[in-house]
């Protein structure tokens, strides 16, 4: 079904083949940047980015073909660029990857393939992304607690805990301020939202009025 557009026949590319590399590369990389930013917050340069990607890897396949020491080079080159990048989020990496792939079938040849895969995976990445899949429960919260280092942390806020909240768990301590302190982080759930402020004031009397950080759970970060 899905065939190689390049004449195997021929030991060089046509002007009409390269053409619709290009013209397929650039319509899949638009694609792909759209679904990226139907599917939440983005930045112009990221967006760019995703555009110019499939095109520039279906290029370098195009140049390496199957020559072992140019693949070598460009491998190398690749290398250098991902230690040079910064490392995002899990919907970023996945997304450049995303590019790449399609870059890289089209590269080959498999144009249509291409096609055929960057509109499935596009519509897929936009209904999941729109979707309550994958959410965090909205009651779930999080909570860092700054104490001195002669206070036990042990079980020092359980009678608060299991007074404001259904449930609760301890999932870090770290040494702060040269080891002067303690920062405690939390996972709970309230018992009454409302009780917030008599919350954090019950803790506050606890623990010296150092610093408390409350909001949404957030120590499952989208990192691969």
């Amino acid at each position: 079904m899905f065939i190689n557009i390049f004449d195997s026949t021929q030991a060089s590319l046509s002007a009409n083949e390269v053409l619709i590399c290009i013209l397929t590369s650039l319509f899949s990389g638009l694609l792909i940047s759209f679904a990226y930013m139907l599917s939440g917050k983005h930045t112009k340069s990221f967006a760019i980015t995703l555009v110019i990607l499939p095109i520039l890897v279906q290029v370098v396949i195009m140049i390496v073909n199957g020559n072992l020491g140019t693949g070598v080079a460009v491998l190398g080159a690749f290398s250098l660029i991902r230690f040079r990048s910064i490392a995002g989020n899990a919907k970023d990496i996945c997304t450049i990857f995303f590019a790449m792939v399609v870059g890289l079938a089209i590269g080959a040849g498999y144009a249509t393939f291409a096609l055929v895969v960057t509109i499935i995976v596009s519509v897929l990445f936009i209904v999941l992304s729109r979707s309550k899949f994958g959410n965090i429960k909205s009651e779930e919260r999080e909570i860092k607690i700054t104490i001195p280092e002669d206070l036990d942390y042990t079980n020092v806020f359980d009678d608060i805990f299991q007074k404001y909240t259904k449930k609760y768990e301890l999932i870090k301590v770290k040494t702060t301020n040269l080891g002067s302190m303690y920062k405690l982080t939390y996972n709970f759930t309230f018992k009454n939202n409302n009780d917030e402020k008599k919350f954090i004031d019950d803790l506050r009397c606890r623990n010296g009025n150092l610093d408390i950080v409350c909001g949404r759970e957030l120590s499952k970060k989208e990192e691969l």
